[in-house]
Formats: structure tokens, C-alpha cells, sequence
């Protein structure tokens, strides 16, 4: 079967995500979802640098790249982790926050020390999404675009718990919750997070790019 959406990263998390949340569509119950949405690396597609100031221009850059350059729907988002203490950051440089090639580790680890003098009244944090779909006309330029933001609200622990998830899921611990993110299972984590609710507000247009 030939693909038919691209998800604009290169992250197996959010694919892994991505694809848990289509499957749970009735629409799309006898559709392969391995071959249907591919990620990407999957497409060929060049890197698409992150030049934008805000999640939801940068989300906008990814898929409207991806769609032009694959002639196909794309959907991009762009997230990060928001502390209340940080003012927002690291916001848009989460991915990056120890630096250009940082792992998840490095980012959380800094993370961590900078805010190791914090008390737990003060640890709110909320992830942040902001997801887009970009559906190319002939030429592969926009023809429709659809923006949505998710967030999930939490507090930070002061050290990692779980090893479900990726990025900084281990050490946020949504409102009402005593598991980190990284405690959750696929169904719960998709349920509750910022980039589910961003992803599940553009169900239906998603769902109806596959199937057209």
C-alpha cells in the first residue's frame, strides 16, 4: 500500500504515538497503519530546520516542507515542556536544551540542577503542542492547513521515574496523578498529553485525508 501521510519527524517516539492514536479511529480499522503513515526519514524527506520563534510556526515549517516536498498530507507538531519558575523555557529549545546534539538524558539532567533549589509549590511545568496538517494541492503547495495546541499540566519530580515515553516524560507528573509520564501506559499517556489532545482535535481531518 502506498503511504499516504507523512508525519514530519524523525522521532520513533511520536510515531509510535501517532499511529496508537489513528488505530484507535473506526474509520481507519481495516487500514495498515504501518504503511499508510510513515514518518520522515521513511519519505526520504530532507531535515527541516527549526528557525521559527514559536511552536506553532515551527510546526507550520515542518509540514508544510514535508507536504510540499512528498506531494502528500503532512502533519507536524512542535512541543516542548514549559516551566512556570523558567518563564516558559525551555519552551522551543527543549529538544536542545543542553545543547545542539543533546540526548534526553542530557536535557533532563540539566533540567534537573537548574531547578534543584526549587520546592515543590513552585515546580508546576505543562507540555506544550502545537500540531499542524498540511494537505498539498497538485503542485504540492498548501492547499488546506489546520492548526490545534494541547497542553498537559503537571509539577516536576526531582528525579526520573519510569521508562516509558521519551524526553522529559520522566520527570513530569500530570495534575492529579501520582505515576510520571513515563509511568503511563500508551492508552492513558495518549489520553491525557499535550500532544495527544493537540493530535486528536485534528482526528478528523487526518482521518479524512487517509480515506478520501
Amino acid at each position: 500500500m502506498t503511504p499516504r501521510i507523512v508525519l514530519a519527524t524523525r522521532n520513533p517516539g511520536k510515531l509510535r504515538e501517532f499511529r496508537a492514536l489513528l488505530g484507535s479511529s473506526p474509520q481507519l480499522s481495516e487500514l495498515d497503519l504501518e504503511t499508510a503513515v510513515i514518518d520522515a526519514a521513511t519519505a526520504g524527506c530532507a531535515e527541516v530546520p527549526e528557525t521559527g520563534l514559536t511552536f506553532e510556526e515551527n510546526s507550520l515549517l515542518k509540514a508544510r516542507a514535508v507536504a510540499a516536498e512528498t506531494g502528500l498530507p503532512a502533519v507536524a507538531d512542535d512541543s516542548g515542556l514549559a516551566v512556570d519558575v523558567l518563564g516558559g523555557a525551555p519552551g522551543i529549545f527543549s529538544a536542545r536544551w543542553a545543547g545542539a546534539q543533546a540526548s534526553d538524558e542530557a536535557n533532563l539532567a540539566l533540567l534537573l540542577e537548574q531547578l534543584a533549589d526549587i520546592a515543590p509549590a513552585h515546580r508546576g511545568a505543562a507540555f506544550v503542542c502545537v500540531a499542524s496538517l498540511v494537505i498539498p494541492d497538485a503542485q504540492g503547495a498548501p492547499a488546506s492547513e489546520f492548526t490545534t495546541t494541547g497542553r498537559l499540566q503537571g509539577r516536576l519530580l526531582r528525579e526520573p521515574q519510569g521508562r516509558g515515553g521519551f524526553g522529559y516524560d520522566p520527570i513530569l507528573q500530570p495534575v492529579g496523578e501520582t505515576r510520571s509520564t513515563a509511568e503511563l501506559s500508551m492508552a492513558e499517556k495518549n489520553a491525557i498529553s499535550h500532544r495527544g489532545k493537540a493530535f486528536a482535535s485534528l482526528r478528523g481531518h487526518i482521518v479524512e485525508a487517509l480515506t478520501r
